[in-house]
């Protein structure tokens, strides 16, 4: 599994610099999720059981599952959103009682043609819950997912959606290219602007039985999980912005002042790097001792819950500072557009404020004093 991480470490040249147009052009990272599934990642996504390398129950190579949101992001945070969305869809579905038959047809377009899966869960903003209702031989799903991040692919790649089938949840495979789904194209934010999270409209649209199900009980660690697949792609923001800084101080030898003859002799530069990768050193490693401990499964799951809550603020407070004090190591002809490294802190900041890093830290203090979870619906929108 390590090798498959290290394969995405040695395509991070590239991945960036396909990241790099998309971000000034605002398009989909198509290239790059084609390149993460010629590299066989889509391997971490699939059971053993159906050809991948996820063994040893529902959070089998988990690890290595988060190292890789760390490389793709460092390379390009819009990547490495759509890449961790396939991978958190792909673990619930596979986790489900989805029909066999179904599962087995999945695992094989993930591994044959780079499947790319989205989470069409928000309602924010929009017009009310998505609702279906019962028909032959399937189910028929109305209404508006008002983010719907990976989307962009279109064709045959597969929504995850979420609605209300008689008054209680429900859950539904629907393909990109269904004539009954309208895309919105209105993804244009500061940052992430690869991830094509846009609206999506459903009229009418016909799922058949065998591709829709009823959400199975929420595994005691899956909060966790998601806290670490966000810290990941934060930790990698960071990383990405701490390496394009120590590439450009290589390449220009700019130094802080001019009494020093360049960055190989100032220390006030070697200061703030080594600062900068002492918080991104300590994110990474609770970043990846959570999930080592998710993986090998028995650890009580509040106390990795708030463990995990801790990782993701920590990699997120980290790839905040690392990425929004690049340009006081590059200076003024770092800001050039040719550079664009703005993206990193564009990217972090649009990313972070998904949900409040208070709201995490006050839900940590809670368990701290009370010594159990406090209730996380009154502390985030679930």
């Amino acid at each position: 599994m390590m090798d498959l991480v290290a394969r995405v470490r040695e395509l991070r040249p590239e991945l960036s610099a396909n990241g790099f147009r998309a971000d000034a052009e605002g398009t989909d990272v198509a290239d790059n999720m084609r390149l993460i599934a010629e590299a066989g990642l889509h391997r971490l996504t699939v059971p053993a059981e159906f050809g991948g390398l996820w063994d040893g129950g529902p959070w089998g190579a988990l690890r290595a599952t988060v190292e890789s949101i760390v490389e793709v992001s460092a390379a390009d945070g819009s990547t490495g959103q759509c890449w961790s969305a396939t991978v958190l869809v792909a673990r619930q579905l596979f986790m489900s009682d989805l029909p066999c038959e179904t599962r087995r047809q999945l695992a094989g377009e993930l591994l044959r043609d780079g499947r790319r899966l989205v989470s069409s869960a928000s309602e924010a903003g929009g017009t009310g819950p998505v609702t279906a209702v019962r028909a032959p031989g399937g189910i028929v799903i109305n209404g508006t997912k008002t983010f719907n991040t990976n989307s962009g692919g279109g064709g045959r790649d597969l929504l995850h959606v979420r609605f209300l089938l008689e008054g209680e949840p429900h859950q539904a495979l629907v393909r990109l290219d269904d004539p009954g789904l309208t895309a919105a194209h209105d993804w244009d934010n500061m940052g992430q602007r690869g991830t094509e999270s846009q609206t999506i409209t459903y009229r009418d649209v016909f799922v058949p039985d065998g591709w829709h199900l009823t959400p199975p009980a929420i595994d005691p660690y899956l909060l966790s999980a998601v806290m670490l697949t966000h810290a990941a792609l934060l930790q990698g923001l960071g990383e990405g912005a701490h390496e394009a800084a120590v590439g450009y101080l290589r390449a220009v030898g700019r130094s802080s002042m001019p009494k020093f003859a360049g960055a190989l002799e100032d220390p006030l530069l070697h200061r703030q790097l080594g600062e900068m990768s002492s918080e991104l050193a300590a994110a990474r490693a609770l970043l990846l001792s959570v999930a080592a401990e998710i993986e090998a499964g028995g650890a009580d799951p509040a106390e990795v819950g708030v463990r995990g809550f801790r990782s993701k603020v920590a990699s997120t407070a980290a790839g905040l500072r690392v990425s929004s004090r690049i340009h006081d190591l590059t200076g003024g002809r770092g800001t050039a557009n040719r550079y664009r490294f703005d993206r990193y802190w564009r990217n972090a900041r649009a990313f972070a404020s998904h949900d409040s890093l208070d709201a995490k830290m006050a839900f940590i203090g809670a368990y701290e004093v009370s010594g159990s979870l406090p209730d996380l619906a009154d502390y985030l929108a679930v």
